[in-house]
C-alpha cells in the first residue's frame, strides 16, 4: 500500500482552492453560479477527470505493451446522482473513443483494461473517509 496525499488549501477567496501534490499546483473552483470565480474545475469534476486520466493512462500503457496500433483515447465522462429514500446512487458514465487501427477483440479487450484502472477499482469498491481535526 502507498501512501499518496496532496494538500488542499483554500483562502478568503470564494471558493478558489489550490491543490498541490509538493511537485505541481492545480486550481479548483465553483462555478460564479455557486459563488465561486470559476478559476478552475470544480470538485466533481475533479472526481471524473481522476477516473478519466487513469483510464486513459490505463489504455494507453496496456496498447504500449501489447504494440497495438492505439493514436489516440478520448474520454467523456458524465455523472448523474439520482436521491432514493435510503441513499443516493452515482451513475459515472465513461464514453471511450479509441482511434487507431484496432480490430473488434483488440477494442473489446481495451474496454475490459479500462474497468481496471486503479481510480475505478477505487470508485467500484466501498470507500472509507476518516476525517479528522488537526491542532493549529
Amino acid at each position: 500500500m502507498s501512501d499518496l496525499s496532496v494538500t488542499v488549501t483554500i483562502g478568503k477567496e470564494k471558493y478558489k482552492t489550490e491543490v498541490s501534490n509538493g511537485r505541481g499546483i492545480l486550481i479548483a473552483d465553483e462555478p460564479e453560479s455557486m459563488g465561486g470565480t470559476d478559476q478552475g474545475l470544480g470538485p466533481k469534476e475533479l472526481l471524473l477527470s481522476s477516473l478519466g486520466s487513469c483510464t486513459a493512462m490505463t489504455l494507453r500503457m496496456y496498447a504500449d505493451r501489447k504494440k497495438w496500433d492505439l493514436q489516440k483515447v478520448i474520454i467523456s465522462l458524465n455523472m448523474e446522482v439520482v436521491p432514493s429514500s435510503h441513499q443516493q446512487t452515482t451513475y459515472i458514465r465513461n464514453h471511450i473513443k479509441l482511434i487507431g487501427k484496432l480490430d473488434a477483440d483488440q477494442r473489446q479487450r481495451l474496454l475490459q483494461i479500462a474497468e481496471l484502472c486503479p481510480i475505478h477499482k477505487i470508485l467500484s469498491n466501498p470507500v472509507v473517509v476518516d476525517s479528522n481535526l488537526l491542532p493549529v
